[in-house]
């Protein structure tokens, strides 16, 4: 069974945080949700989440994807933090994905996770970075090597669908996603 962490910050986006959660929930993977500090984390939109344990209790564990939810007071607070960043770094040198969606990519950018790799995000947030080495597309899920990322909100159950697939395969995704009636 793949386990996942989902670092939660105040300012998160919660559509994305709880997509990608509940989804991969229904996958049969095990998801732990931390918090950088003590307490419920307050989102972006005031819907609030309570996380399952702190990153300092967690961050040195192993996990096979890190995946980070946007919005941008949630992605500004991840990107502050060093534990996120070692996190990040050390889960590329072992070969682990990691994930982000929404505002949240400028934070691998920042880990340079993205250097030489294609890579998506919400647009205002990624015309703002100066990442030359990086090659960002308007597709809505973009998978280069053991790096994911996503565009926004409106595309969280598709980035959810798709890290389902990388981590165990398309008829994994095909189980998740038939009961959840998309559009074809």
């Amino acid at each position: 069974m793949a386990r996942i962490l989902v670092p939660l910050a105040p300012g998160c986006e919660e559509l994305e945080a709880v997509t990608l959660i509940d989804l991969m929930r229904r996958a049969g993977f095990q998801v732990v949700t931390a918090g950088l500090e003590p307490g419920p984390v307050k989102c972006s939109r005031g819907v609030v989440l309570v996380p399952d344990a702190l990153l300092e209790e967690v961050h040195e564990e192993s996990f096979d994807l890190v995946v980070l939810p946007g919005g941008l007071g949630g992605a500004d607070r991840l990107n502050a933090d060093p534990r996120i960043h070692a996190l990040l770094r050390r889960m590329h040198a072992e070969g682990r994905y990691v994930g982000a969606i929404c505002a949240a990519p400028k934070v691998l950018g920042e880990a340079g996770l993205l250097q030489g790799r294609s890579a998506t995000g919400y647009p205002s947030v990624v015309n703002a970075l100066d990442l030359p080495d990086t090659r960002f597309t308007d597709q809505p899920v973009v998978v280069d090597g053991q790096v994911a990322t996503s565009t926004g909100p409106g595309t969280a159950m598709d980035f959810a669908l798709a890290l389902i697939e990388l981590l165990a395969g398309p008829e994994k995704r095909r189980e998740v996603e038939g009961p959840l009636c998309r559009p074809g």
